[in-house]
């Protein structure tokens, strides 16, 4: 990316910004080396801090830029020496903690695959993705130790565990051994920009979760929406900037929003190890002087609950706060506003291809000097972020008139007729699910996000839903097939088919229809077994909150599920509740 990204005067900011940027992105490219390496061999900025951590239990700390590097370069003699080479799969299976943002570092600069995985998932979850990926090795503590022990019986290719923190002794190695007998010193593997850096399992309407395989570049791809969603963050003089998310870093929002490109620029970014409370979250702002965030709608929701003028009992610094995986809604916007002191920025994106649409509040010249950039219009995703060029496209590929719903479609070429470097490589060992992301046409060369949206006169997209069966619930993305298919393996359980049913406070609730084995019959007491069943095997987030128990699923003629009947007439009682 240009230096020059931004104007030299105030006007029509948002068309002189796409004018002046232009992507470079260098055919060799790590991203150990844009996020550490470079800041912790530089006199000047070595002794940065680069992450300040905290844990329920007490415990705290920080890492300089050059102590993380130390560490990373030490944690990747010792994977190598278990056998890690560039590109393997390696599953991280940890929450917020030093250890997470070492790991990455040392797989990036081995040229291996770092595949972050949530501390929620149960063993089957677990297991699916460690098999698919064929993962040779697994970073764990002790929150998590538990579940990757049950489920590595069926991982063949899983041949070594290292135990991090209080998983310590119940595995093959454990991290401060492991560090202690490494040395500080590391050649990095000279990586290309086009190299896998990233597994991420993203679920999908048909089937198992896919991996989404993402490339070196793709941080570059990222920084044009991470830099004007937080209202120009990294800007030479503001070293004092303070990045927090309760965002889980093995999610893309967590990992590509916060943790990464926080270090990019060469800040410090807040880990919190342990759960979400909005008491807490002010509490870590006002402690570690957070300047930017990102939080998503539900967390928002929930600090507004608890804490109706933060300003009247914190000391806030936050100068842009970013929300994105489900709507802010105009209660929450103009609550930021009046009581954060900063409209939120909402933005979207996707694993695939991220950051790609969003808001910016201001910008920063090339004399220092802030101005507007283009104003956030509540309920709409925003407009395309610069660098990236963006369309609503119908089922031929074609673009949309404004005001017109379709699929809101991302274009290989800038408006340069430049590679965007933000591309996905493609799903892990998934050609035809690749192919079916992309339009035919290679002139046109779209890459369809499956969200319907309008957009309008002005570049704004309003979003208009999903064009699959895939839906968000309190910000995680939940596909039906995997929880369904969880469902019926319970002896109970014919058939399943899950859908999202409104909810004003999370936006949506997972909901199953259940159809139930002969002599079975429903029973609250059977509810709760079904839900236990799905919670202990995949995440909490994706057990079904609601079971209505029916004696056929809607079908189409050649047999499939017809999930939209289900969900309409969700939205259609959702309705009749509503106040009048």
């Amino acid at each position: 990316m240009n230096a020059k990204t931004s104007p030299d005067a105030p006007g029509d900011a948002y068309a002189a910004l796409h004018q002046g940027l232009r992507w470079h992105v260098p055919a060799r490219l790590n991203i150990a080396e844009l996020c550490c390496r470079r800041w912790a061999t530089d006199p000047r900025h070595r002794g940065r801090i680069a992450l300040r951590w905290e844990s329920e239990a007490g415990a705290r700390g920080q890492l300089s830029y050059a102590e993380l590097q130390a560490a990373s370069n030490r944690l990747a003699n010792g994977l190598r020496a278990l056998g890690v080479g560039a590109g393997d799969r390696v599953a991280l299976v940890l929450p917020q903690r030093p250890e997470t943002a070492i790991a990455h570092m040392a797989v990036y600069q081995l040229g291996a695959v770092a595949m972050p995985l949530s501390m929620l998932f149960g063993s089957d979850a677990l297991a699916y993705r460690l098999q698919d990926s064929g993962a040779c090795l697994a970073i764990v503590d002790e929150g998590a130790i538990a579940k990757l022990l049950a489920a590595r019986g069926g991982c063949p290719a899983l041949h070594a565990v290292v135990a991090v923190g209080g998983a310590a002794g119940r595995a093959d190695a454990d991290w401060e051994r492991l560090l202690a007998q490494a040395s500080a010193h590391f050649d990095p593997h000279d990586s290309g920009a086009d190299d896998p850096a990233v597994l991420i399992y993203t679920s999908g309407t048909t089937g198992p979760p896919k991996g989404a395989l993402i490339p070196h570049r793709a941080l570059i791809g990222n920084l044009p929406g991470f830099v004007c969603s937080q209202n120009w963050f990294g800007m030479p003089g503001a070293d004092d900037e303070v990045f927090w998310s309760p965002a889980d870093w093995a999610w893309t929002g967590g990992l590509m929003d916060a943790l990464l490109p926080t270090l990019y620029f060469g800040r410090t970014i807040v880990g919190w190890q342990g759960r979400f409370a909005p008491e807490l979250a002010f509490e870590l702002m006002q402690r570690h002087r957070v300047t930017h965030t990102f939080l998503f709608p539900t967390a928002l929701k929930a600090m507004m609950k608890a804490v109706p003028e933060p300003r009247r009992r914190y000391r806030l610094q936050l100068r842009a706060v970013m929300s994105a995986g489900e709507a802010v809604g105009d209660a929450v916007f103009d609550w930021c506003r009046d009581h954060l002191g900063v409209s939120v920025n909402e933005m979207f994106g996707q694993t695939e291809v991220n950051y790609i649409v969003g808001n910016c509040g201001s910008y920063v010249d090339v004399q220092g000097r802030r101005h507007p950039a283009w104003p956030a219009r509540p309920g709409s995703m925003g407009r395309a972020y610069p660098g990236h060029r963006i369309a609503v496209i119908d089922d031929e590929g074609e673009e949309c008139p404004r005001g017109t719903p379709g699929d809101v479609a991302l274009h290989r070429l800038d408006v340069h007729g430049h590679a965007d470097p933000i591309f996905f490589l493609g799903y892990w060992r998934n050609e035809a699910a690749t192919a079916a992301k992309f339009t035919d046409d290679p002139a046109r060369s779209w890459c369809r996000t499956g969200d319907t949206a309008v957009m309008d006169a002005d570049g704004y997209l309003w979003y208009q839903g999903r064009s699959d069966d895939v839906f968000k619930a309190a910000g995680y993305r939940i596909g039906p097939s995997e929880v369904e298919n969880c469902l019926v393996r319970h002896p109970a359980v014919a058939n399943a088919a899950v859908v999202p049913k409104p909810d004003a406070e999370r936006g949506a609730l997972v909901k199953a229809y259940v159809v139930l084995a002969p002599g079975c019959s429903g029973s609250e007491t059977l509810v709760a077994e079904l839900q236990e069943h799905v919670r202990g095997r995949l995440a909490p987030y994706e057990y079904p909150k609601e079971i209505e128990f029916i004696d056929a699923l809607p079908m189409t003629t050649t047999g499939k599920v017809q999930r939209r009947v289900l969900r309409l007439q969700e939205e259609e009682r959702a309705r009749a509740r509503a106040p009048r």
